[in-house]
């Protein structure tokens, strides 16, 4: 077996001491992705046992209708705060981000440090509220259930609550090493892709969360005091509780998928081999969409009894939404367009990613249209739109991105062919999961009920099959990636040619990510100046 002997920050310096007090950005960011990852398997598995329980209607075939409340409010809060919104800012980011500048650190490592570990504390309330009763809620919290049910509420939105501060760390930190570690003569329109879309996340993440915050602390005094804010029955509004919830949540959307887009804006040139077509559209683009995510989360509530006006209104909002991400669809396919496309496995993931995402977001069109919303709202449409956007999206562009510097975290190379294996069964195992919702929720299929009629059980059967293969290409991933932690080739400087200001740098890098100062020769995508392996920067 080859070995990594050479001087890098994997094994400079040693000891576990120097692992868990680490202000190296590249360690801070891989323990964001273990601890990512053990939550997407946690909040994996309790996906597995909701299309368990409805693969035969009638119910009690594998938890009770209490217990399955509980399931499915912690997939979603797991999946939504402990793994989708920190997995690509947080980890992905964290490590590649002041690479990709030519920076040695971020701007704060302390800061930085104090992020993951209060990312940590806030898991462990999440934790906690599991073993003391779990919570019912769904995500959302919403009132008044949320400040009467005798479940764990308290905890788990205080976990969310400390889980924000993190949020709100990281965001800093990006804005101010964009701002201010840049390296000499790399103007804004010279910075990557990924580093705009993650800049755009970082002021929704600092602007937005505090929302949140405050919403969560109101939550848990009206239950602790019940002091009226939010119960009809002592004066309060519910649905000022869905103002406030959803005006940091949609952005929260924002979070989770502009990084992704920023990741397939790096995979594109790359396995392409062309220039990224009309790169000032895309960057610019993406601060629209951070913009535009501030003023639609009425859309959320047309059949809350709001205003027929301000229902018209938030209608529009939402359609103009997707003008930006039309932007990016069209720069992407135009970067395609007569590429020496290669179909490496970041690759397959980047055209799934172009697929499912078109896919969940013209469903989204149907939500946003008044008419067609009020018979779509609250069912099996819902879930598998947003299911399209997020997991279509957000994890396959995470997956994409995971597999692109997978090399570079490593210094090791996976099996490409059971990548490719894995990527097909994601891909198939996916839409026959979620495809089926759309028409589950067409014909009417409520989302979150326990039990159902048995004209839905052939389509909840489908779905819930889909969910096995969907696990299986999962499980696969994680043997062979692991397996390349322990026996995998050892990964060349730039495995993939790219022209990226990381990929200057060993595979792993050293601790202070570049022994000498880089000097910035050419744009991360002058595929079309640069001859190919010719990288150096």
């Amino acid at each position: 077996m080859e070995t990594l002997s050479e001087r890098n920050y994997l094994n400079e310096p040693r000891g576990w001491k120097s692992w868990i007090f680490t202000l190296d950005h590249k360690r801070i960011g891989v323990m964001y992705l273990i601890a990512i990852m053990a939550s997407f398997l946690l909040g994996g598995v309790f996906a597995m046992l909701i299309r368990m329980e409805l693969l035969h209607f009638g119910g009690k075939h594998l938890m009770g209708a209490q217990t399955y409340n509980q399931v499915f409010t912690l997939h979603g809060a797991i999946m939504i705060f402990l793994f989708i919104i920190p997995s690509i800012p947080a980890a992905l980011g964290n490590f590649v981000l002041p690479q990709m500048l030519g920076a040695k650190d971020v701007a704060f490592p302390r800061l930085n440090l104090a992020s993951f570990y209060i990312y940590v504390f806030g898991a462990l309330f999440a934790v906690y509220s599991m073993s003391t009763g779990a919570v019912d809620t769904g995500w959302t919290f919403y009132t008044p259930y949320s400040t009467t049910t005798n479940t764990s509420v308290i905890s788990m939105t205080l976990g969310v609550l400390i889980l924000g501060f993190s949020s709100i760390f990281t965001g800093i930190n990006f804005i101010v090493t964009v701002h201010k570690l840049r390296l000499p003569g790399m103007t804004w329109y010279k910075m990557p892709l990924f580093v705009w879309s993650l800049y755009a996340t970082a002021i929704i993440q600092v602007l937005a969360t505090p929302i949140l915050g405050i919403t969560l602390i109101l939550l848990m005094l009206e239950r602790t005091f019940g002091i009226g804010i939010f119960d009809p029955a002592m004066g309060g509004d519910p649905v000022l509780y869905q103002h406030f919830f959803w005006f940091y949540s949609h952005p929260a959307v924002y979070i989770m998928i502009l990084p992704a887009m920023g990741i397939i804006s790096e995979l594109i040139p790359v396995f392409s081999r062309r220039k990224i077509f009309g790169y000032k559209a895309i960057a610019f683009s993406s601060l629209a969409i951070a913009f535009v995510s501030f003023l639609v989360w009425g859309h959320h509530m047309f059949v809350s009894g709001q205003s027929q006006y301000a229902a018209m209104i938030f209608s529009f909002l939402t359609f103009l939404v997707a003008i930006p991400s039309g932007i990016k669809i069209f720069n992407w396919l135009a970067t395609l367009y007569k590429g020496s496309i290669s179909l490496a496995v970041p690759m397959l993931y980047s055209l799934s990613f172009l697929f499912l995402f078109t896919i969940g977001g013209l469903t989204g069109m149907f939500l946003g249209a008044l008419a067609t919303d009020v018979h779509l709202h609250d069912t099996y449409f819902v879930v598998a739109h947003f299911h399209y956007v997020m997991m279509g999206g957000t994890v396959m562009a995470f997956l994409g991105g995971l597999h692109y510097w997978w090399p570079k975290i490593w210094g090791r190379m996976y099996s490409e062919f059971w990548a490719r294996i894995s990527a097909v069964l994601v891909f198939l195992g996916f839409n026959i999961t979620f495809f089926t919702q759309f028409i589950l929720g067409a014909k009417g299929m409520p989302r979150r009920y326990y039990n159902y009629l048995d004209q839905y059980q052939p389509l909840h059967a489908y779905s819930t099959y889909g969910s096995w293969i969907l696990a299986l290409g999962f499980i696969i991933m994680a043997v062979y990636l692991i397996h390349s932690l322990v026996k995998g080739r050892r990964a060349p400087d730039n495995p993939w040619q790219s022209l990226g200001l990381e990929w200057t740098n060993s595979s792993p890098p050293p601790p202070e990510n570049f022994t000498v100062t880089p000097k910035l020769t050419h744009g991360p995508y002058d595929y079309d100046k640069i001859v190919s392996g010719d990288s150096t920067g």
